[in-house]
């Protein structure tokens, strides 16, 4: 089998890396790619989200299944162009992608279908939504409608904060058109846990529950990130509490979606709040996580390719994962000044140090490699994962390999997991 990976980042080398290990794979590329991909896939000079060159390489290179990773190629229809041209791809079609690329789309199909979710109101008029804003008061929630790159959520603690945010995003439009249109929704309160499905539109087959890390800052303090570090299983989701999101919430929005003729296909991603009243969702991703995927890949035994070309073809509902008796964490390495502006090409030390060490990967994002150099190429650089029998020791793996790069104005979060152990990780 002949398949493509479309992206860049950390999640598509971990991708990379699973397929690699398939004895069904017989070539492997990736679009665009990154320094570490390239060790594993062949790379292709095209940018992930120029669907229409993607689809003639596709058609050149005779590709059995396409893969995306990032979510603006799924926005923008990729599915839909490769269908077209009879091409076998996995993940949603661009209307089905609403459910990321809308964050108004989303709240208002769960408000339709009873999926439980926080209080909201919708809003393309700053004026508008100032006035809701007052009389919600704070603490409250203001998102960009459209794809931001997980960086378009404020949570607002004061009432001039949150009448700030409504500005940034609808007058300052610091995301673009993303901006245009805004969601206040209540700030609900609880632990968040990321639960992840393959699906073909009917059946839902759940990877291990995980923890993301957003913010900036140790404490989950600063800005909202792109993820700073993630771990799985994350054990505040038991077997009772994943029994209920998957009756509750997966299973309804996926029939939700077939109910109003969007058959959802590809990854079903629920970003959750677990609050006293039960699970809400916070949002929909519909793609692989990033980085949870990092920390969740190296503990699956299941041979990926067959989920996914089962998930296309509508066969999911004999299919079963097998995982190890393990922990993942996943530990981001920054460039300084991310998720603002930030330097690129600072020379990334240290990796050959981690190389063939037990229970360690390095998943490049944001990395060229260049003349035996690889250098810092985005403002993610690195996820550097750790694999252990419990999540203290997969920590501790992680931490000791982070102690081993470095790059000009690295940063990273140094408590990556402070949930799951209750105590801050060991520096």
């Amino acid at each position: 089998m002949r398949v493509l990976v479309v992206g860049s980042g950390g999640r598509e080398h971990a991708l990379v890396w699973k397929l690699a290990q398939s004895p069904e794979v017989t070539k492997l590329y990736c679009a665009p790619g990154n320094g570490g991909t390239g060790e594993l896939a062949e790379l292709v000079d095209v940018g992930a989200e120029d669907i229409e060159a993607l689809a003639e390489f596709a058609e050149n290179k005779d590709i059995d299944l396409t893969v995306v990773g990032p979510e603006m190629t799924l926005a923008k229809g990729i599915v839909d162009l490769f269908e077209k041209r009879g091409l076998r791809i996995f993940g949603p079609t661009k209307a089905a992608a609403r459910l990321e690329s809308s964050k108004a789309f989303a709240k208002n199909l769960m408000k339709k279908y009873h999926i439980p979710t926080g209080q909201f109101a919708v809003f393309d008029d700053a004026q508008a939504a100032r006035a809701y804003v007052r009389q919600l008061g704070a603490p409250i929630v203001v998102k960009a409608d459209g794809l931001c790159g997980g960086k378009g959520t404020i949570v607002a603690s004061t009432l001039s904060e949150a009448l700030g945010a409504v500005d940034l995003l609808m007058e300052d439009r610091i995301f673009k058109q993303a901006g245009e249109r805004i969601v206040v929704e209540e700030r609900l309160v609880g632990e968040e846990a990321s639960i992840i499905v393959v699906t073909d539109g009917v059946t839902a087959l759940p990877l291990l529950p995980a923890q993301d890390h957003k913010r900036l800052l140790d404490g989950d303090k600063g800005p909202n990130t792109g993820g700073m570090g993630a771990y799985a299983p994350a054990p505040v989701v038991d077997g009772v509490l994943a029994a209920q999101v998957m009756d509750h919430i997966i299973m309804p929005t996926l029939r939700a979606m077939a109910a109003e003729g969007l058959s959802f296909k590809g990854v079903l991603y629920a970003g959750l709040m677990l609050t006293s009243d039960g699970p809400k969702v916070l949002e929909y991703n519909v793609r692989f996580g990033d980085p949870e995927l990092q920390a969740i890949l190296p503990l699956l035994k299941s041979d990926l390719v067959p989920i996914l070309d089962d998930a296309v073809e509508g066969r999911l509902s004999t299919v079963q994962c097998r995982w190890e008796a393990a922990s993942g964490g996943c530990v981001v390495l920054a460039s300084g000044g991310d998720p603002g502006d930030f330097p690129i090409g600072k020379e990334i030390r240290g990796l050959d140090q981690c190389k063939n060490r037990p229970g360690l990967l390095v998943f490049h994002a944001g990395t060229k490699h260049d003349k035996g150099r690889f250098l810092t190429w985005g403002g993610r650089a690195l996820n550097v994962v750790g694999v252990g029998p419990d999540l203290e020791g997969a920590l501790k793996r992680a931490y000791e390999a982070v102690g081993a790069i470095h790059f000009d104005g690295m940063a990273y979060r140094k408590d990556i997991g402070f949930r799951a152990l209750k105590k801050p990780v060991v520096r």
